[in-house]
């Protein structure tokens, strides 16, 4: 995989969790609980697809921009998105794609759930 600091990346984001979802062989990131990122692994446990969540535009813009950027494998093809984890979506953008996408699901939560979920209550 092109990206071998994803998972210490999305660790380090507070409240982060992490998981291996064994009947899909997804290695799931989630914030109380709710998914924001996977990294879906082949009967190998290579990685083929790092999926997350972003704003329906944002998502389609992206699509339009990088071919390695598809809609969601497996997911709800309008809110999820497919990166090829050997594609060429350069190192910041996806950072910046996992930072919203953690944001976005974080943002769902009630803010005294928000606030819990970062520590500050």
């Amino acid at each position: 995989m092109k990206y071998p600091w994803i998972d210490e990346y999305l660790l380090s984001m507070t409240g982060v969790t992490k998981d291996l979802q064994a009947d899909w062989n997804w290695i799931r990131y989630q914030i109380g609980g709710k998914m924001f990122a996977a990294v879906c692994l082949d009967q190998k446990n290579k990685p083929y697809y790092i999926t997350l969540k972003l704003e329906p535009s944002e998502g389609d813009f992206l699509r339009s921009q990088y071919p390695d950027i598809l809609p969601g494998y497996y997911m709800n093809k309008i809110h999820w998105n497919s990166v090829k984890p050997d594609g060429n979506v350069p190192d910041e953008l996806l950072k910046d794609m996992l930072e919203r996408s953690y944001k976005l699901v974080l943002k769902s939560f009630s803010q005294k759930k928000q606030r819990e979920l970062l520590g500050l209550s």
